[in-house]
């Protein structure tokens, strides 16, 4: 099995099997000197009317596995791609440095801004390193100094969301995990300069809002974003994993989803099969909205931004308030 079909979804097999046919035929072809032409074009045709059937019929549970896919771009990723002259900053001041939680300052386009997002790494060793994206108390308390940083210097906020969950380790909790989250909600809200949030993969919980209380969120296509993850949903709901799906399914989790709720502003569209697929036009689609929004933003007065930021949360909570009654 080659690695790429060893990183396939279930329901991308059939998509490898004839990717994988594609690229034997050109190689035989070469050894050989045959003309596939013919036959490379069936195949290409074949995988692309597959893709295409595949991609445009996904259920949430695909999604929420697309947005999971180990190949899928990280905050790392999006930084070195077009954060210009980026200068990591470290630690909280309080504890440690929680290498979870990526801060700096870098420029996007002719804008200054301040960096913060949650790093899940790439492979065995920078997963470890960085906790799987799941961030400790000293990791939320840096991302509040470094919004701190930005008020003083009235620098614009992007922060890059993908974390399952804030850590629930005994020694995060002893630290404060609860209130570290809180006060970084707290301290999004405060702030008097534009916050921006994309949520790039997975949104999960506290964890996630407490850098996504922003006067824009964002989310990629096939990006996820809950209250909590459909393994936890399936399990105190069902107290079983066997009913993944059907949690998945019912915590309307994806952007399509969210969008329709008012829960975020704009789905960022990704390149067919998902975002791992055609990684450098991601990278374009995601740079080209940031910019758009810090325009837009980047206008209003110090005091409008922090009043229209509280307006649509406390507007997002009635929302969804009066939906729950009329579900009931």
């Amino acid at each position: 099995m080659t690695d790429s079909a060893s990183m396939a979804l279930d329901f991308e097999k059939d998509i490898l099997e004839i990717e994988e046919k594609i690229e034997h035929l050109k190689l035989l072809a070469k050894d050989e000197d045959m003309d596939i032409t013919r036959e490379t074009k069936r195949l290409e045709r074949k995988l692309s009317q597959h893709i295409n059937r595949t991609y445009m019929n996904l259920s949430a549970w695909q999604k929420a596995q697309i947005a999971r896919h180990p190949l899928r771009p990280h905050c790392l990723d999006y930084i070195n791609a077009f954060i210009d002259d980026f200068t990591l900053l470290s630690g909280d001041r309080r504890f440690a440095d929680d290498e979870a939680m990526v801060c700096g300052i870098g420029k996007i386009g002719e804008y200054a801004v301040v960096v913060i997002g949650q790093e899940k790494g790439n492979d065995v060793d920078s997963r470890i390193k960085y906790n799987f994206g799941m961030a400790k108390p000293e990791g939320y308390r840096k991302a509040q100094r470094m919004m701190d940083l930005a008020d003083k210097f009235h620098l614009p906020v992007i922060s890059f969301v993908d974390t399952a969950g804030a850590y629930p380790g005994v020694d995060a909790e002893a630290r404060g995990q609860a209130e570290a989250i809180a006060t970084s909600i707290e301290k999004c809200l405060k702030i008097k300069t534009p916050i921006i949030s994309l949520i790039i993969g997975e949104g999960g919980s506290g964890g996630a809002i407490a850098i996504a209380t922003a006067n824009r969120v964002l989310m990629l296509e096939h990006s996820i974003y809950s209250v909590i993850s459909p393994e936890g949903c399936a399990s105190i709901l069902w107290r079983s994993g066997d009913k993944t799906q059907e949690a998945t399914e019912a915590l309307r989790l994806t952007a399509q989803d969210l969008k329709a709720l008012g829960i975020i502003d704009e789905i960022i569209k990704e390149p067919l099969g998902g975002a791992h697929r055609n990684i450098e036009q991601v990278f374009a689609s995601v740079k080209e909205a940031l910019l758009r929004h810090l325009k837009e933003l980047i206008v209003i007065s110090s005091d409008d931004l922090k009043t229209q930021r509280t307006e649509k949360f406390l507007k997002m909570g009635r929302n969804i308030g009066s939906l729950d009654i009329k579900e009931r």
